[in-house]
C-alpha cells in the first residue's frame, strides 16, 4: 500500500459525515508499515465502537467508517474465521458493520463483515504456508501460495469497500 496523508485520508471516506471524518483519531502515520500492508486498518481510541479502514480502490484511497457489533452479554467471543484474509490461525474475528454511502445510508441500510479484530489480516496472509497449503514445501510453490493470499485479500476487502459504496 502507498503511504498516505492525514489529509489523503480523512478525504477517502465515502460513509462518514464531515463531523465524524474530522473527529476520528487517526494512527500515528510515521510508524505504519505501508510496505507491508494491504490496507490500514484501526480503531478510534476516543470511541471503543468506530474503526476504520482505508484501501486503494482503483488506484485511489477510499475509506470505510466501521462500527464494531456489541461484545455478547458472556463476555466469551466466538471462533470465527476472517472474511477478507481467512486465515484459520486468526480466532479473534470480530463482527464491523457499515452504513452504506450516499442516499442508501442515510436511510439506514447497512452491510456487515467478519475480519480480524486487531486489523491484522495483511501479517496473517504473509506468514508462511504449512506443509497441508503447499504440499512438499517447494519455495516456488511457498512463494506462489503466499502471493494467491495476499491477491485474495486485496479483492475480498476491496469488494466489501465497493458494496458499501452501492447503493442497493
Amino acid at each position: 500500500m502507498n503511504a498516505l496523508t492525514e489529509k489523503q485520508i480523512r478525504a477517502s471516506f465515502l460513509n462518514a459525515s464531515r463531523r465524524e471524518v474530522t473527529q476520528a483519531v487517526l494512527p500515528d502515520l510515521a510508524e505504519v508499515p505501508w510496505g507491508r500492508l494491504d490496507y490500514l486498518g484501526w480503531h478510534d481510541r476516543r470511541s471503543p465502537l468506530s474503526s476504520y479502514v482505508v484501501l486503494e480502490l482503483d488506484g485511489e484511497p477510499t475509506g470505510v467508517l466501521l462500527r464494531a457489533a456489541a461484545a455478547p452479554a458472556s463476555g466469551r467471543r466466538r471462533t470465527a474465521m476472517c472474511a477478507w484474509c481467512r486465515d484459520l490461525s486468526s480466532v479473534e474475528a470480530s463482527l464491523f458493520v457499515a452504513r452504506r454511502g450516499g442516499g442508501s445510508g442515510r436511510a439506514g441500510n447497512t452491510i456487515g463483515t467478519l475480519v480480524c479484530t486487531d486489523f491484522t489480516c495483511s501479517v496473517h496472509v504473509r506468514r508462511p504456508p504449512t506443509s497441508a497449503e503447499s504440499g512438499s514445501g517447494i519455495e516456488a510453490i511457498a512463494d506462489q501460495v503466499v502471493a494467491d493470499r495476499i491477491t485474495g485479500l486485496r479483492d475480498r476487502s476491496a469488494q466489501f469497500v465497493r458494496d458499501v459504496a452501492s447503493t442497493s
